[in-house]
Formats: C-alpha cells, structure tokens, sequence
C-alpha cells in the first residue's frame, strides 16, 4: 500500500513561505545544502505524522481565492481560532470558514503566503 511520506509547499518566495509555517505551526526548517530547497519537521520522530520542504514555485501561482481543487494537506492543532489569527497576521487568508465534523472536530482551510491552500483541524475533545 502507497503511504504519504513526504510534501512539498511550492512557493514564489520560499523564505517568506518558511517565516509563514514557522510561525503559524512551529514547524521547524533547515535548508537542504545550497539548493533552494527548505526542509520542514513538522513533530517529533516517532509521533504520527510527516515531514515535507519548501521549494520555489514551477508553475503559475494559482489565484487566491480559486476554488479547492487540489490535494489539501490537514495540519492538527489545539486552538483552531488562534492558527487562523496567526494565519491573518502573518499575510494568509481564509478559504473556507471554520465548519465542524462529526465525530472528528473543527475544521477551516485557509491560504498561506504563496496562495496554496492548507487544512487546519482542531479535533474533538
């Protein structure tokens, strides 16, 4: 079975990219060599989860506020409403409102810096 091990984050300013998932997450980046590549760890070893990079943008940057229509990775957290204000400070957007599901908790997708949207979940309990 093929399991997710790994993201990339395509960005038109990388840096600005890493300042944004620092800040909102706390994930942690350290540049891969001297290639414009930026490693992400987003928890420790050995806790659910994957890590992923940053890496500048191939193609066209998609539109804010475009419709999701692409793979959207889900970052858990404990404070819902304080990420997406950390989201709004550090120059993100909203993309979709803060809905719940059943059973699993409060979800909203939001824009970061670069336009790609991102999956934030605040789970029950």
């Amino acid at each position: 079975m093929g399991r997710v091990v790994h993201f990339e984050i395509h960005a038109d300013d990388p840096e600005r990219a890493v300042a944004f998932y620092t800040g909102v997450f706390g994930w942690t980046v350290n540049r891969y060599g001297d290639m414009p590549y930026w490693l992400l760890t987003t928890g420790p070893a050995g806790e659910p989860g994957i890590d992923g990079a940053i890496l500048p943008r191939q193609g066209e940057r998609p539109p804010i506020g475009a419709p999701v229509d692409g793979m959207v990775n889900t970052v858990r957290v404990t404070d819902l409403d304080a990420a997406v204000a950390k989201v709004l400070e550090l120059g993100g957007g909203v993309a979709l409102d803060k809905q719940d599901v059943p059973g699993v908790g409060t979800l909203a997708y939001v824009h970061d810096t670069e336009a790609n949207i991102v999956g934030i979940l605040q789970p029950e309990g």
